[in-house]
């Protein structure tokens, strides 16, 4: 597990990903789990919101069921992410 936290653009790089379909979700949870799941690295509270949204992207409503969050959510985030980056 890396110690040092992942940067805005490879958080945004990460969202890009899973959006246009480079990213599978399970990669899109398990990259930004290095983080959230070790909670050994402080991140400041734009990182933290995105890397906590990243983490369990892959999660369904059930077995062989839709995604909790479905792929405009996504990309809503992605979006707000870059809002709130941008200030």
């Amino acid at each position: 597990m890396s110690d040092v936290r992942p940067d805005l653009d490879e958080i945004e790089a990460c969202f890009a990903a899973l959006v246009e379909g480079r990213m599978s979700r399970d990669a899109a949870d398990r990259w930004a789990g290095r983080w959230v799941a070790g909670d050994t690295v402080e991140c400041d509270e734009l990182s933290w919101w995105a890397l906590t949204l990243l983490y369990g992207i892959d999660l369904r409503h059930g077995p062989g069921e839709p995604y909790l969050h479905d792929d405009e959510q996504v990309r809503d985030w992605l979006e707000e992410f870059r809002r709130r980056r941008a200030g």
